[in-house]
């Protein structure tokens, strides 16, 4: 049980840093800082992209449109948080309660 907490957890934890990265990857090519046509930055922007938008997709109809302002990623960010955050708290046995650093 322990180790599939730990392996939920860790899957969240990976998640989230592929969000930043997608994050700031999409400002700096928005804002013209990377250029948009190397071929390096295109694989990984699309390679992030792939694996983001069937997250963020169905938050994205749920929430207003605000221009240019996108708000899903904080949904998910809020989302992972909690999820781990109730992983942390409840699905703990003793014996595993030391692997988890807030």
């Amino acid at each position: 049980m322990c180790t599939i907490v730990q392996l939920i957890d860790m899957i969240l934890g990976i998640f989230t840093w592929i969000l930043i990265i997608y994050i700031v990857l999409s400002l700096l090519l928005s804002f013209g800082v990377i250029n948009a046509y190397n071929r390096f930055v295109n694989v990984v922007f699309d390679g992030l992209q792939r694996l983001i938008e069937p997250v963020l997709g169905p938050i994205r109809r749920f929430l207003p449109h605000t221009g240019a302002l996108d708000f899903s990623p904080i949904v998910v960010f809020l989302g992972i948080w909690v999820a781990r955050s109730l992983l942390a708290e409840y699905a703990v046995i003793p014996a595993c309660a030391g692997a988890f650093v807030q």
